[in-house]
């Protein structure tokens, strides 16, 4: 049986003058103990959300058109990063635990490859150009490569630092980099698999989460350290802007349609940004219990919250974002 629970009362609401209303649209029970989930990846062609369940070595396959669980699979230890690339029918997969990257068919969801090693795979992302997938090696201060056709590591590129999120700009075709020490966003040749530029981000402190706006030629830089959010110009490089977020920024999730930002953190407070121009104006924010990791359905404009522990056990809320009245 499917259990739902739908919350059409008491939305939260934001702490700022903008008033936008965040309304639970359904807390969905999730397999597995009440432990930590990590990052998403979802592949828009088959409505599937993939979901890291780190602390309980699981990946979950979630159905978003019918709200379910359709599968969960066991021996994933300490999963941090998934990452689905549909043009090739895989699963990318960060077993941080056993310090490599498993490759999932997603039709059959049986794990075929795994390439590494890796000290500490994190996030990933893929380079369709060269059919790559890069991966942030966070304690090895490395970007690490695996080629996509042989599932092999072929390269580790030294980034002078630990590794944040690893995001693809397609704009430029090129990877873009967070990393720690340093503070920086180091830029990468996919093809060439070499350093293409490094920018310094001027107050920002150990950088982590990065998400890209490719129409508008930005990109979104969370600083772990001082909670703040830098908008960065992707033809100059420069930083724009910056704002505050929750304490400890993990995730950022961009939804390209209306030009709204979540930026989640390991505090629980999420804040909703909208793009102005060039820059990001404050729609909002609304706490959770756990709520670091978030996604977003371009199509729906829906935003998923893996939640870790709700009176005992895991739960998917799914949040829409209301107008402000």
């Amino acid at each position: 049986m499917r259990f739902i629970y739908f919350l059409f009362v008491a939305p939260l609401l934001a702490q700022t003058s903008s008033q936008a209303v965040f309304r639970t649209v359904a807390d969905v029970p999730m397999p597995g103990p009440a432990v930590r989930f990590d990052y998403q990846s979802l592949d828009r062609s088959t409505g599937r959300l993939y979901i890291a369940h780190m602390n309980a070595d699981q990946l979950v396959v979630f159905d978003i058109r019918e709200r379910k669980t359709i599968a969960n699979l066991d021996g994933f230890k300490r999963v941090h990063g998934v990452w689905v690339v549909p043009e090739l029918s895989r699963l990318y997969a960060s077993v941080t635990g056993e310090k490599r990257v498993n490759v999932v068919d997603t039709g059959t969801l049986k794990v075929i490859a795994q390439a590494g090693p890796v000290v500490y795979p994190d996030g990933l992302s893929y380079a369709p150009g060269p059919k790559r997938i890069f991966v942030s090696d966070e304690h090895g201060n490395v970007d690490a490569v695996v080629d996509a056709q042989t599932n092999r590591l072929i390269k580790n590129i030294p980034l002078g630092g630990g590794a944040g999120n690893t995001v693809y700009d397609a704009g430029s075709r090129r990877i873009l980099v967070a990393v720690h020490q340093t503070n920086e966003l180091v830029e990468i040749d996919p093809e060439e698999m070499t350093i293409a530029g490094r920018q310094r981000l001027t107050g920002i402190e150990k950088p982590h989460g990065v998400s890209v706006d490719t129409e508008h030629r930005l990109a979104f830089v969370a600083g772990e350290a001082n909670h703040t959010l830098a908008v960065v110009d992707l033809n100059t490089m420069k930083i724009l802007a910056t704002h505050p977020v929750g304490k400890s920024p993990d995730v950022l999730a961009f939804d390209p349609g209306l030009g709204r930002l979540f930026v989640s953190a390991e505090s629980g407070d999420v804040y909703v940004y909208r793009l102005r121009g060039r820059d990001l104006a404050l729609e909002g924010r609304f706490s959770a219990p756990h709520a670091h990791t978030v996604a977003v359905d371009p199509d729906t404009h829906l935003a998923y919250f893996p939640l870790e522990d709700i009176d005992g056990r895991p739960l998917l809320r799914i949040i829409e974002v209301l107008p402000s009245r």
